[in-house]
């Protein structure tokens, strides 16, 4: 079955949008994956269409309203049943290399995306709907921020990428950042490519990967090196540790 990917939004028309180009848009075409770009409005019920009010308690902004969001996530789950629904807000959990696997490994997902001050907070519980954050920023609605989330989902697809290795050693999928890349010219503007890449040792090579991926986590992403160093249950090396007896 193909990844069937449904999307709920003010603004259908910016889908597929970049998802129409090279490596997706090839496996859109091929059938690998399914767009549905579905118009929230539509499921409003008064003659103008209305999709949000203003909060409640006051404050500046709008509010997408419940009644319609679940009309929509009721739609949508007619026809993909099985398919997760994923809000797109800042206030959701931070999304992780981790579940973009689980979900590439589905039929698909529902995504919810928010305009405004954001969604009614009564969908989340009463439709059973994911709080999905692509980091911590804010955007003018989860249009983009749904792009890029069923960006990595289909790169993840058997057949989209040309090397099934490509979506492993990569960032992330063991926990830390992957290690930098040369290619040719062996020297630019005085910089060399390190020689240990042009050896032709494949061990040392290996090392040398291994090694510039910990140093570059823990320099770089000391919250993903500290992770690391807790899955495998011991420090990550290289990590501070309290000397015995000094409490230092």
């Amino acid at each position: 079955m193909a990844f069937a990917a449904t999307v709920l939004t003010l603004y259908p028309d910016m889908f597929p949008g970049p998802l129409g180009h090279s490596l997706a848009g090839r496996a859109l075409g091929e059938g690998a994956w399914s767009m549905d770009a579905v118009q929230i409005r539509d499921f409003a019920t008064d003659k103008h269409r209305t999709v949000d009010d203003t909060p409640a308690g006051g404050g500046a902004g709008m509010v997408l309203k419940a009644d319609v969001l679940a009309a929509a996530i009721d739609h949508a789950r007619s026809t993909n049943p099985d398919s997760p629904v994923l809000a797109m807000t800042p206030r959701g959990k931070p999304i992780t290399q981790a579940r973009v696997r689980e979900l590439a490994a589905g039929p698909g997902a529902i995504i919810l995306c928010g305009r405004f001050e954001g969604f009614d907070e009564r969908i989340f519980e009463g439709r059973d709907v994911e709080e999905v954050s692509m980091g911590d920023i804010i955007l003018s609605g989860g249009e983009c921020g749904a792009l890029m989330l069923l960006d990595a989902c289909i790169r993840l697809i058997p057949g989209v990428m040309g090397a099934a290795s490509s979506g492993v050693e990569e960032s992330f999928e063991n926990g830390l950042l992957e290690y930098p890349h040369y290619t040719r010219p062996a020297e630019w503007e005085g910089r060399t490519i390190p020689e240990v890449l042009r050896s032709g040792d494949h061990a040392k090579i290996a090392a040398w990967r291994k090694q510039r991926s910990e140093d570059d986590t823990r320099l770089r992403r000391p919250d993903l090196w500290e992770r690391h160093g807790d899955v495998r249950g011991q420090p990550a090396s290289g990590a501070r540790q309290k000397d015995e007896g000094t409490g230092k």
